[in-house]
């Protein structure tokens, strides 16, 4: 195996262990909130939703400052910082004792989270035109197997109590960093560097200088919308399966390691082929067209056994975003993959900043007291509608793209 397969087998794990780590605490999160807070579940889904918010503001904020470091200083030093940063949130979250000590955690966490949006800039750099859709493919397929085991095992280890599946994310990613310090080679030759500039390095600047290319600067509305509708599933998911169906935290992990597995054999066993058939443009208007009728499914779902038929449907969306990388990337020069993919980062922290509080407030309202009408699942309501405008925005913007 030469060295570039080696650096791309390095990258898929170290995204891996990074949403297994993300993963492993979503089926414990509303147990833990209302421990600490001594709500009703109704009220504690308010407080995922800021500790979401706080996330997403960091990464709104540094995601281009780290994506333009990782274009002046190669992107070795921001991958292994950001994992070792990822570690020390998770032992922060692990010890809080109240609300505050999350949200220091997450604070962290959303500075040093840079780490998908490096891994595709170093993707970028090791493969030809040809393999970047195929190799973003890959990586989002590394993001969905993490979400097969995490949630799995965050279910499991929950048994052992709300903080465990915390230390154990702790340690998977004090251990990816490790292993990238002695494995990982840099991907960004230092003739292919460039001074790091503050004006690029903001999330504004780096928008700005996106927008020299139409095609990208229409995806990137594309990216809001998909974005905005894909966040229901981390805000909302958990606290509506409980909700609607009184699920445990094993039965809420594993529903969410059935969304990874179906999304994994789409991604990394069925987008090279249908691209190949289709052409990247179709792919992606499919992708997010499955997308809005999977989250019209889980939105209308009656019963827990509903939600497993919905997920076929729904892992197609898994096609939208590789697809659409996979354009953008062809549109920018080498020494600019790290500010685009910087871009696309702030864009859907961005978006992150306020996904949370939109649905996590519509799941609050919808299955609260003051309700109008019961309806738990009208945040996947709002998220299929999403779905659906972004398709007709992305036909727009690929206009002329075969």
């Amino acid at each position: 195996m030469d060295r570039k397969n080696h650096a791309i087998i390095f990258i898929l794990i170290t995204v891996l262990i990074d949403v297994i780590g993300l993963g492993i605490i979503i089926p414990v999160m509303p147990r833990l909130l209302v421990e600490l807070t001594g709500s009703e579940l109704y009220n504690a889904v308010q407080v995922g939703g800021a500790l979401m918010f706080t996330y997403a503001l960091m990464q709104f904020l540094f995601a281009p400052v780290l994506g333009n470091l990782s274009d002046r200083l190669g992107r070795r030093p921001v991958l292994l910082v950001s994992l070792a940063a990822l570690g020390i949130d998770y032992v922060i979250m692990g010890f809080a004792g109240t609300v505050f000590w999350l949200f220091v955690g997450r604070l962290l966490s959303g500075i040093s989270g840079a780490t998908y949006a490096t891994a595709n800039a170093y993707i970028a750099d090791v493969s030809s035109e040809a393999e970047r859709t195929r190799n973003f493919g890959l990586v989002s397929a590394a993001f969905g197997i993490g979400f097969i085991i995490g949630p799995a095992l965050g279910g499991l280890l929950a048994e052992f109590g709300t903080r465990a599946p915390f230390f154990a994310a702790a340690g998977l990613a004090f251990a990816n960093a490790a292993y990238g310090y002695f494995i990982l080679p840099e991907s960004l030759p230092p003739e292919k560097r460039r001074p790091f500039n503050l004006v690029r390095a903001n999330p504004l600047g780096a928008l700005v200088q996106m927008r020299r290319y139409p095609i990208i600067i229409g995806l990137l509305g594309v990216i809001v919308l998909y974005q905005l509708a894909h966040d229901v599933n981390p805000a909302v998911w958990p606290y509506y399966m409980i909700e609607m169906f009184s699920w445990s935290e094993r039965q809420i992990g594993l529903s969410l390691a059935a969304v990874g597995l179906a999304m994994a054999i789409v991604q990394g066993g069925l987008i090279g082929p249908i691209i190949e058939r289709v052409g990247e443009k179709r792919a992606a208007l499919f992708g997010l067209a499955a997308g809005g009728v999977g989250f019209l499914g889980f939105a209308s779902a009656s019963s827990g056994w509903m939600i497993y038929v919905w997920i076929v449907p729904f892992a197609f969306i898994g096609i939208a975003m590789p697809a659409i990388r996979g354009i953008m990337s062809r549109q920018v020069a080498d020494d600019a993959q790290g500010e685009l993919q910087g871009a696309i980062a702030s864009v859907t922290a961005a978006v992150w900043i306020f996904s949370p509080l939109i649905m996590t407030q519509m799941f609050s309202y919808f299955s609260g007291p003051v309700a109008p009408v019961y309806f738990p699942g009208a945040p996947f309501l709002a998220a299929s509608v999403l779905m659906i405008l972004a398709l007709l925005a992305s036909r727009r913007a690929l206009k002329g793209i075969d």
